[in-house]
């Protein structure tokens, strides 16, 4: 059975941290960032990281795959906070935040978060050493990937254009609203495509 180690353990704070640091674009663009609350940030993400990557070890021990998924979620809020932090500049500095066009400006964050969430899931969720093959599952997590991206897109483009923002909220904030609800989609396709079909 799977257990749960001190590296993990940093390793979950680590992620934390840069978790932190990449939401503070995505907190800003939305009238959030005070100091206070980006300070919040960067003590209370890696503090529920390391919760999180425990929670999965203790659940581990009646359903093992919760302790990959303790593992998976920190990494994929990582890969999320990359993808909102890019989104979010994009978006400040070209002021587009709905439309067609948003697909587009979706893509870089969402890419350079693809690359993060491959080495992190290779090398520490799934543990697929050793490190000379590091890119031989690449085609396979693409595959998932890009079905993952063109959905996530979708989501974004279909919210931001054709459901008109709620709550009294402004365009910048249903954006990342949008957001957020695809990502929380295509964090569990991601998680049933790389289990089954990746990382096997």
């Amino acid at each position: 059975m799977p257990i749960i180690t001190r590296r993990d353990y940093l390793t979950a704070f680590v992620v934390g941290v840069l978790t932190a640091l990449f939401a503070v674009p995505t907190f800003v663009n939305v009238g959030l960032g005070t100091a206070p609350i980006l300070a919040g940030l960067f003590v209370g993400i890696p503090i529920l990281w390391v919760a999180g990557v425990w929670l999965g070890g203790f659940l581990g021990r009646w359903l093992p795959f919760f302790v990959q998924f303790g593992k998976f979620a920190t990494t994929g809020f990582l890969s999320a906070s990359i993808d909102f932090g890019v989104l979010n500049i994009l978006s400040r500095w070209s002021g587009i935040t709905a439309g067609l066009i948003v697909g587009g400006v979706n893509v870089p964050g969402f890419g350079l978060a693809v690359s993060n969430s491959y080495l992190w899931n290779r090398l520490w969720v799934f543990r697929q050493a050793p490190v000379e093959g590091v890119f031989r599952d690449f085609p396979k997590f693409l595959t998932v990937t890009v079905s993952g991206l063109l959905l996530n897109s979708g989501i974004v483009v279909f919210i931001t254009t054709y459901v008109p923002p709620q709550f009294g909220t402004g365009p910048e904030a249903w954006l990342n609203i949008a957001k957020i609800a695809a990502s929380a989609v295509i964090l569990i396709w991601n998680f049933i495509g790389y289990k089954m079909f990746v990382f096997r």
